[in-house]
């Protein structure tokens, strides 16, 4: 329902009583406002009791108030402009403690992503990682940080690990033209979500690979393309993207499939130990 909430309040209007039939007008009008109002709040700026908004949600088809309200997040978090977003955050947050409170954000969405996590895929993922021939990397835009994150450490542990670079579409698509049933690739893309990324999965899971996403929201557009589904709250502080929590989640990824293949990853770091110590890599002076 979540893409077409809008258009089926507009089409289904006519129908609803006249306390609903506001509710909803104010929706259509106003739904990035709306997403963070209480039940109360929006009654009060419609005209109508609490109550009645509550019996609003319920008549869509949704458990509650809170459930409606969080479709209306998702649905707005990939609408709005990055101008949007900041007045949205500006509103929101207002002239408070700003570090208290981003903070405080960030921490909510850690409990909620590990509170939300599929096990299933997470343990499908770590499998299909550690067992892949090759390993494609693919995330545009803010996303572009999990992705470089996510290499960087893959290098450490495998032998064949591309990051796809952002490019043309038909550029983007030779980067991974080799690939197939014995790779995986791991996308990362949050609201709004990127056009390109999701052409590289769709690629990927037409040649057969694995497709590890790492998402917001099983109505993500990536879920469809996804073999594992790694599921992680984000949220917007202004017009940044909060990454916070997919950051969390992909670092838990990491340990696992490093623990997965010790062994191999062991000798790969006393390796790696020693070319760092004879080029001066680090700095082991004692403070």
């Amino acid at each position: 329902m979540e893409g077409n909430l809008l258009k089926m309040l507009e089409d289904n209007k006519h129908t609803f009583s006249k306390g609903h039939r506001l509710i909803a007008q104010y929706v259509i009008e106003h739904f990035d406002k709306t997403a963070f109002m209480t039940a109360s709040k929006l009654g009060e700026n419609v005209g109508v009791s609490e109550s009645t908004v509550v019996r609003f949600a319920t008549l869509l088809g949704f458990k509650g108030y809170p459930e409606f309200q969080k479709n209306l997040q998702e649905l707005m978090r990939n609408r709005l402009t990055a101008v949007q977003r900041m007045e949205l955050t500006d509103n929101r947050i207002g002239e408070g403690d700003l570090l208290e409170q981003v903070m405080s954000i960030d921490v909510d969405r850690i409990r909620e992503t590990l509170g939300g996590i599929s096990k299933d895929d997470f343990n499908s993922a770590v499998e299909r990682i550690a067992n892949a021939s090759s390993i494609y990397i693919i995330g545009n835009r803010s996303s572009s940080a999990l992705a470089s994150f996510c290499e960087y450490y893959l290098n450490l542990m495998f032998p064949y690990v591309k990051r796809v670079k952002p490019s043309s579409a038909s550029e983007m698509l030779e980067q991974i033209m080799r690939i197939d049933d014995n790779d995986v690739i791991i996308g990362f893309s949050f609201p709004r979500y990127s056009t390109q990324t999701l052409a590289g999965l769709k690629f990927a899971q037409d040649k057969g690979a694995g497709v590890v996403a790492f998402t917001d929201s099983e109505n993500s557009p990536l879920a469809k393309y996804a073999d594992c589904l790694l599921l992680a709250r984000s949220d917007m502080a202004s017009f940044v993207d909060s990454l916070v929590a997919p950051l969390s989640l992909l670092n838990a990824l990491l340990v696992a499939v490093s623990i997965k293949k010790k062994d191999m990853i062991s000798n790969n770091l006393k390796l790696l130990e020693t070319i760092w110590d004879k080029y001066n890599a680090y700095d082991t002076r004692e403070k």
